[in-house]
């Protein structure tokens, strides 16, 4: 009889055991507050083809956390001199701990939604930009952060002139 007594004992203690373990992991690894959100830059013309145009920026971020998490970019509108012309969507990323870090925006936007958009004027506006070699590039949207159950929003609009290299 004691000795069942003792071996549910001793399951309860081990059940305590764990339980004390997963508390103090998770309380030194705490999640203070959501990423900096510190700028979108550096957007850049990677091609200018006659069935596309291509598109990078890069969003900076720094997580003061112990713990990292994952960013998604959902439907960030690209805007080219005004005009709506394509939407970043792209696959979570993995946000390391207690670093800076950047995520890649990669945009594709195919030359017929530049001409379906000239009753608009973003065909001669484009023109106009070529001639000039400035754009102007608008990304505006939301990024999305994720960590252990908990979610938070990144508002983006960021407007840059861009030289257009031919």
């Amino acid at each position: 009889m004691v000795f069942l007594a003792f071996q549910k004992y001793r399951k309860q203690m081990k059940n305590i055991l764990y339980l004390l373990v997963i508390s103090v992991f998770l309380l030194n690894c705490s999640v203070k507050k959501k990423p900096i959100f510190i700028k979108v830059d550096e957007i850049q013309f990677l091609s200018l083809r006659s069935d596309t145009i291509r598109l990078q920026a890069n969003a900076f971020f720094k997580n003061e956390n112990d713990i990292g998490g994952k960013l998604s970019t959902d439907e960030i509108k690209v805007i080219i001199n005004g005009a709506e012309v394509a939407q970043v969507s792209s696959d979570e990323f993995k946000v390391p701990a207690n670093k800076e870090f950047s995520i890649p925006l990669n945009v594709v936007i195919p030359a017929n939604k530049v001409f379906e958009n000239n009753k608009g004027g973003i065909l001669g506006g484009i023109l106009s930009s070529l001639l000039n070699k400035k754009v102007d590039v608008q990304f505006k949207g939301v990024i999305k952060y994720k960590v252990l159950g908990f979610s938070n929003t990144y508002d983006i609009d960021k407007t840059q002139e861009v030289k257009i290299k031919l």
